[in-house]
C-alpha cells in the first residue's frame, strides 16, 4: 500500500500573550488557541525515529515563544508568524494553520484567521 500524504496536526495550543491594537489589549495578556496541520514526510510512517519526522512538541514550544515575543495587533499577523515558524522544521512540507481570539469584542464568541504556506 502506498501513502499518499501524510498530515501531523496540533489541536487547541493555547497561548498567553500580548495580541490586539486596542490600549488595553497592548497591557494584558490574552489566550490565542491555535489549530495547524503539517504535511510531512510519508517516510516518516516506516520509522520511530523521530529525526524522520517533525518533532510537533518543539514545533509547539516554538510557535508560543514567536508568539509570545512578537505581541502582535492583528491575528492575521499571529497566524503568518505561526505559520512561518512551523516551516522552519525542515519535516514539515506545508501547514495549515488557523489562530482563534475569543472575547475580542463583548457580541462576539470568537475571530479566527486561517493561512496556508508552502515551501
Amino acid at each position: 500500500m502506498e501513502i499518499e500524504k501524510m498530515v501531523l496536526s496540533l489541536n487547541q495550543l493555547e497561548v498567553d500573550c500580548i495580541i490586539g491594537e486596542r490600549p488595553d489589549e497592548r497591557e494584558r495578556l490574552q489566550r490565542l488557541v491555535i489549530d495547524a496541520e503539517f504535511e510531512i514526510s510519508t517516510a516518516s510512517a516506516g520509522s520511530d525515529d523521530l529525526s524522520d519526522t517533525a518533532d510537533y512538541a518543539a514545533l509547539a514550544e516554538r510557535i508560543s515563544a514567536r508568539l509570545k515575543e512578537a505581541k502582535c495587533m492583528m491575528i492575521e499577523r499571529a497566524a503568518y508568524i505561526a505559520a512561518e515558524t512551523c516551516l522552519e522544521d525542515n519535516a514539515v512540507k506545508s501547514v495549515e494553520l488557523t489562530v482563534t481570539k475569543a472575547g475580542a469584542i463583548k457580541s462576539l464568541r470568537s475571530a479566527s484567521v486561517t493561512v496556508r504556506l508552502k515551501r
